[in-house]
């Protein structure tokens, strides 16, 4: 028999690790070649690790939930040699220390039976801690008649703290009740998190702690745009897409950046460069049953408008089934947040690092609004922007909004080349 270890894959793009999400298989289990062992995540694309051997498995190295670098162990697989794999040509990854294999038991002679009348020796005293704490807390416990024995400290080396006393209380002072004290115990879960959600947060402290964000709100009258829409709509060709308002403002951010290059951009704050695109990769903010992802429609500038509510369909769905490509989900230059459909009027979206710019749709509402003469129903919409401060100024920012602005207020002008 022999032993065959896989070890992390590099999966391409500058990746270092990756995090594993899934196990199929446990130890015991048999595996055929090109079985699916294992599934990780980077950058929210998930790669699937195939076997390259037959056998069975004997050891997994990594827990769901942990990062892997590339190149370390896995899972460890035990072949028949007259059926094992071909050696490849790459060398086996060593084992680290604590993978090497004990060493056989050391046969020990039982120990001598003490004489039957002779006396045992008393149990070794417990030693006597005296709690760790300062004279501020030592005194505050006096006077609350705490035991400080029973208190567990939290400060460096074990010290009590005023925030530990006061932990204490709390628990001394639950209802002596057991079903209300059940209860008590009972309302708080821990949930760890992993997958998609971990990268999310990682994601999301990225953004929120490099990049100062300025959020620029803007009133748009959408009467006629959303006139335009219900027209197009009843008189789609068989097959296309139902048009949202997410299209148009596609192709109007397409015009609004060939004016303001700087919006369709990113900043390397690393080496203090900001890259201006003539691609225009809008990213499509997606809800999936894991969390927030973010597929891409890429060069929307070669799109027209049946063509962008095509993309927005494909991607959004392959991004909620999870079967989006990885170039599918990398690449965008600027992204478009959509919470309109649950009714929010206001927003204040996290900019996709490292990107300059988000637009976020909002709430479409009838409202009254003056002409001059009268108040007339219109059907008004907020577009919620955050932008980059670093690299772009509020001023500008809000030029750009007032743009696309002109531009799904005058929906015709979206049609207009030039």
């Amino acid at each position: 028999m022999a032993e065959y270890t896989i070890t992390m894959p590099d999966v391409g793009e500058g990746v270092a690790e990756a995090e594993l999400v899934e196990w199929n298989v446990k130890p015991g289990d048999p595996v055929h070649e090109d079985m699916v062992l294992a599934a990780v995540m980077t950058d929210k694309a998930t790669v699937e690790i195939p076997s390259p051997v037959a056998g069975i498995v004997t050891w997994l190295a990594v827990t769901v939930g942990n990062t892997v670098p590339v190149k370390a162990p896995l899972v460890r697989i035990e072949t028949d040699v007259s059926a094992a794999a071909p050696e490849v040509n790459a060398p086996e990854a060593e084992a680290p220390a604590d993978m090497t294999e004990a060493p056989p038991p050391v046969e020990t002679q039982p120990a001598a039976r003490p004489a039957e009348n002779s006396p045992l020796p008393p149990p070794p005293a417990e030693p006597h801690h005296k709690p760790l704490a300062s004279p501020a807390v030592r005194q505050r416990a006096d006077d609350l008649d705490i035991d400080l024995t029973k208190v567990k400290g939290t400060g460096p080396d074990g010290h009590i703290t005023h925030a530990d006393l006061d932990g204490f209380l709390t628990v001394r002072e639950r209802p002596e009740r057991p079903e209300l004290a059940a209860a008590y115990d009972s309302a708080v879960e821990e949930v760890k998190v992993t997958g998609l959600r971990r990268k999310i947060a990682e994601k999301m402290v990225l953004s929120a702690s490099r990049i100062p964000h300025i959020t620029y709100v803007e009133e748009i009258d959408v009467t006629e745009l959303e006139d335009l829409r219900a027209t197009m709509n009843g008189n789609r060709r068989s097959g296309q897409p139902k048009l949202t308002i997410l299209p148009f403002l596609m192709r109007a951010l397409v015009k609004a950046v060939a004016d303001h290059p700087g919006m369709n951009a990113t900043f390397d704050d690393e080496n203090g460069v900001a890259r201006h695109y003539e691609a225009v990769h809008i990213g499509i903010a997606t809800q999936t049953p894991s969390g927030l992802t973010v597929p891409v429609v890429r060069h929307t500038e070669a799109l027209g408008l049946w063509a962008c509510a095509d993309e927005v369909s494909r991607v959004a769905e392959a991004a909620r089934t999870g079967t989006a490509h990885r170039e599918e989900l990398m690449g965008s230059t600027i992204t478009i947040s959509s919470l309109g459909a649950l009714g929010g009027v206001v927003s204040t979206p996290i900019i996709n690092h490292p990107e300059v710019a988000i637009i976020g749709v909002n709430k479409i509402m009838t409202r009254p609004v003056w002409d001059g003469s009268r108040f007339v129903p219109r059907k008004m919409m907020n577009l919620s922007s955050s932008f980059d401060h670093r690299v772009v100024d509020g001023w500008d920012a809000a030029v750009f909004i007032q743009a696309v602005k002109a531009l799904l207020e005058k929906p015709a002008l979206i049609f207009i080349d030039g």
